[in-house]
């Protein structure tokens, strides 16, 4: 299976740098991870209804020429679902199960994921009720990655 993130904006923090290589470097025995950041928009400071949908389509465009068409889209927006990990885990294996080996999780901007994108997507799925930076969402999302791997594999676990 092949596993793309997708997030708006580039990773600037150094611990986040550091976070994320270690991470993908945990998953490697058990999936293909690839982080792709796409440009994001300059937000002016008096943003309109019309600039805002319109730097939100731009940044949406951008999102879906990495992710592959044929594969499971997962948009992470903080009024999708909650799945636990282990629901996560049992979200992968059944898409394993499915043959679905391409799954792309998106990550939007300041501004969020462009309604299009969400409409694309088969899943919504929110971290959690809270905010988090979305430089910062990648780092958590790749530890339940990691996490739900090892569930799925039958392997212990820190809880």
């Amino acid at each position: 299976m092949q596993i793309r993130i997708v997030g708006v904006g580039k990773v600037r923090e150094p611990y986040l740098q550091d976070g994320l290589r270690e991470y993908c470097t945990r998953i490697q025995p058990y999936f293909r991870v690839e982080i792709f950041d796409v440009r994001e928009e300059k937000i002016p400071v008096r943003l309109t209804p019309g600039e805002r949908a319109a730097i939100l389509e731009r940044e949406g465009d951008r999102m879906l020429s990495v992710a592959p068409g044929s594969g499971i889209m997962v948009v992470l927006d903080v009024r999708g679902e909650t799945w636990s990990s282990e629901e996560l885990a049992a979200h992968l294996g059944s898409w394993v199960m499915e043959g679905r080996s391409n799954i792309s999780f998106l990550i939007g901007g300041p501004l969020g994921i462009s309604g299009r994108v969400r409409d694309l997507a088969q899943h919504t799925l929110s971290l959690s009720r809270m905010t988090f930076p979305h430089q910062m969402v990648r780092l958590i999302l790749l530890e339940q990655l990691f996490r739900a791997a090892r569930m799925y594999s039958g392997e212990p676990y820190h809880k």
